[in-house]
């Protein structure tokens, strides 16, 4: 449980440096104006892909320590099929390419993938709160209060101006960074108390 734990941080960490050392060194790219998706297109788009994979694992890592340690109820089952189709989605966005490079080549479904996964990590961390309350009722109202936040700020990403799109998607990064960061928390606090 702790090595998941700490995949699943590590996941997070990957990504967030793989974006950093993007924004450096792709050219012309400006972090305020364009996505991340931009970064996953072109000469360089495995410096992104990288941590769009490794973030992807960290989202199964959460959703395998959530069935290894059922906290009880129908939410924290549906909760942690949330974040195998969480890790799943951001595998295909990964993988399909279909962004920041206007392609119209086959299905193109990366606007599909991304409602998904903003109705999923809305969803997921309020389904798993009162689990998480069995344990820590700190870590519970996190969870509902990044749930809150991301329902409150993640639809504004669709009517930005593409002027400042980037920075508020990162900003939308970190609260899913914080979604992940705070099960991890929750299930090495766990594996301690079962250890």
């Amino acid at each position: 449980m702790q090595i998941l734990a700490g995949f699943a941080l590590l996941g997070c960490v990957v990504f967030a440096v793989s974006i950093l050392i993007a924004d450096w060194v792709v050219p012309d790219h400006n972090w305020i104006a364009d996505t991340i998706s931009d970064l996953g297109a072109g000469e360089y788009e495995f410096i992104v892909d990288i941590g769009i994979y490794t973030f992807s694992a960290a989202l199964i890592a959460i959703a395998l320590l959530s069935a290894h340690q059922h906290l009880g109820g129908s939410g924290w089952s549906v909760g942690l099929v949330a974040f195998a189709l969480l890790g799943l989605i951001v595998f295909l966005v990964g993988a399909r390419n279909e962004y920041g490079d206007s392609d119209r080549d086959g299905v193109v479904i990366h606007r599909f993938l991304v409602y998904a996964l903003g109705l999923l990590m809305a969803a997921a961390p309020a389904l798993m709160a009162p689990g998480a309350a069995q344990v820590s009722r700190v870590h519970s109202r996190v969870l509902i209060a990044l749930s809150i936040l991301w329902c409150l700020s993640a639809p504004i990403f669709f009517f930005l101006p593409t002027s400042i799109d980037g920075l508020y998607e990162r900003g939308l990064g970190l609260i899913a960074f914080a979604v992940v960061g705070t099960l991890a928390h929750l299930f090495y606090l766990l594996s301690k108390e079962r250890s």
